[in-house]
């Protein structure tokens, strides 16, 4: 059993909100992890997947206000999204009465944005946490285990699968769920064929810049559709987009998104790579290396921090700016070799925006001063960082 980091924070957000949200892709651990807090307050579980815990919610003020002493864990909420609005009226009765906390621990696999276009808002009652795949600050510091996260990806089934070809076979079933079921159910009237076709360019194309044109040329669907399906797909929580950081200076900026496709171990199984030798020997292995530290580093993200890269026309660069709260800026540098290196691209862009803090993430695990005030650092110590330098 892998303790996840974010239990932590699922328990502090009940103890001061009546609902918490728990969002994140289908297998990430949600209800395993919700079970395991529901079994220390003796909760009320509900899987509204299951027909017969559906029924007994046919009349939710009725049955809910005879658990009002009690947690209720609703698992899939989006198969009854109707529920917001009662659990608004089931909230603000509970508060009257001085029963205003830890009420309900809401779990969907989408995120809250998603949900809100079918189900009432529950605004000031509610908190939003997103679970992640497992990252590496939830594993064993040794590169033996790091390379296999990042080979595996952060889905703990296939994290801890027998063996890389098992880990392999979970992920392609993993796709094929979401391709012929939960995407059809979140996006009607999508060809599965289309959006597995669509899925795939984006792994091959990792960390590049949106080019969606481009990708609807190779589809022979419209430019509008592409920008839907990846919608969709980011609501989904399968797919990011980096947006550009917008710097008051006097070039000429890239302005549209970077898109990842957010679980390295999905980008793998949708390029059929089983295995680490086939991925060393991989175009896409670099900007995978990449979309793994990134999806490590936002996983820790500061409160009111945000997450940018930085690139000009004439090719000034970085990959990952971390703007803090009070506005301090953290610019790094990703490169999978085991030793730490600075592009030009990367000096000129940092004379650009002058950071507070300069590193360059790398595979090694030394941690090391360069030139001009840049630091080489390996992903975990960085994330660490990334967590002392978060609000107490």
């Amino acid at each position: 059993m892998i303790e996840r980091r974010v239990l932590h924070d699922v328990e502090d957000a009940l103890r001061r909100q009546a609902a918490v949200a728990l969002i994140g892709p289908r297998q990430v651990g949600k209800t395993t992890l919700a079970l395991q807090i529901g079994e220390e307050r003796g909760a009320l579980y509900l899987d509204l997947e299951d027909r017969d815990d559906r029924a007994r919610l046919e009349s939710p003020v009725l049955f809910l206000d005879a658990f009002a002493d009690q947690l209720v864990i609703l698992d899939e909420i989006h198969r009854m999204p109707e529920l917001f609005q009662t659990l608004r009226g089931i909230i603000d009765r509970g508060r009257r009465i001085g029963k205003g906390k830890e009420r309900f621990l809401i779990l969907g696999s989408a995120s809250i944005d998603l949900l809100r276009q079918s189900g009432e808002t529950l605004a000031g009652r509610i908190a939003h946490i997103e679970m992640t795949p497992i990252t590496a600050l939830e594993i064993d510091d040794t590169r033996s285990d790091r390379e296999r996260l990042w080979l595996r990806g952060g889905f703990p089934d296939s994290f801890l699968a027998d063996s890389d070809r098992d880990s392999f076979a979970l992920r392609q079933d993993f796709i094929r769920t979401y391709l012929e079921r939960d995407i059809p159910e979140f996006g009607p009237r999508i060809p599965a064929e289309t959006m597995e076709r669509l899925w795939t360019m984006l792994a091959h194309r990792q960390g590049s810049i949106l080019n969606g044109a481009d990708l609807a040329r190779s589809l022979e669907i419209s430019t509008q559709s592409v920008h839907r399906y990846i919608d969709l797909l980011a609501d989904l929580l399968l797919v990011r987009r980096l947006t550009p950081y917008s710097a008051n200076i006097s070039k000429r900026l890239i302005k549209s998104p970077k898109i990842y496709v957010r679980d390295s171990g999905l980008v793998h199984a949708l390029l059929g790579i089983a295995t680490f030798e086939q991925l060393a020997g991989h175009p896409v292995i670099g900007m995978s290396w990449e979309g793994f530290v990134i999806e490590t580093l936002l996983s820790v993200l500061p409160w009111r921090a945000q997450a940018f890269f930085y690139r000009t026309v004439a090719g000034a660069e970085i990959d990952l700016i971390i703007e803090h709260g009070d506005g301090a800026l953290w610019a790094i540098e990703i490169k999978r070799s085991l030793s730490a290196r600075i592009e030009r691209g990367f000096h000129i862009a940092r004379e650009d925006l002058h950071p507070a803090r300069s590193f360059v993430v790398y595979a090694g695990e030394d941690r090391y001063p360069m030139a001009n005030g840049v630091e080489a650092i390996g992903i975990r110590a960085l994330a660490e960082e990334l967590l002392n330098a978060a609000p107490s």
